[in-house]
């Protein structure tokens, strides 16, 4: 795709998030993790990949030594939900023991995250919490409330800060809607 065709569709985006907004946000999350997490060893595994971006940003704010590592899986493919659980990569860490949060972009049908908890542990962890930056207010979630939620949005597909379209527009440094027609 050349860059003039991205530069057009950019232009039909409406902001959803801003750069401001999400740095603010993801600071108040920093903190209030740190507190939750104060003396314990956490272990944060990040769901790969929307939400690298997101994670890189709020590991900067959590004050604690911590381990990192990335998951992979999902009920997603060609930007629709299958009501499938694919595992893509698994992880270098191990989990018996270790306080998790999994860290993802978006909660969205709750399938991917729903998954992930119930698998880890099932590896033993000695407890499992979530975070993620945008929950969307859908009914039909398969998922209990994320412990951590960064913004609540309405159901519409959205790009930005991680989150693509057809592997576009994870660089945008805020969360935009896309324009019907797109």
């Amino acid at each position: 795709m050349s860059p003039h065709l991205i530069l057009s569709r950019y232009e039909r985006m409406k902001v959803l998030l801003t750069e401001n907004e999400i740095a603010a946000r993801i600071a108040q999350l920093g903190g209030e993790i740190t507190e939750a997490y104060r003396g314990k060893e956490l272990t944060v595994i990040v769901m790969m990949n929307g939400a690298v971006i997101f994670a890189a940003d709020l590991l900067r704010k959590i004050d604690l030594p911590l381990y990192v590592d990335c998951f992979s899986a999902s009920s997603y493919e060609n930007d629709r939900s299958t009501g499938k659980i694919t595992v893509r990569s698994a992880l270098k860490l191990p989990v018996h023991g270790r306080h998790i949060l999994l860290v993802d972009d978006i909660l969205d049908t709750g399938l991917s995250m729903k998954y992930a908890v119930h698998y880890f542990l099932g590896l033993g962890a000695a407890s499992v919490k979530t975070c993620v930056l945008m929950d969307k207010m859908l009914e039909t979630k398969q998922f209990v409330p994320a412990d951590w939620v960064g913004f609540r949005i309405p159901d519409r597909y959205v790009v930005g800060y991680g989150l693509d379209s057809d592997e576009h527009y994870r660089n945008l440094p805020y969360v935009g809607i896309l324009e019907d027609g797109l």
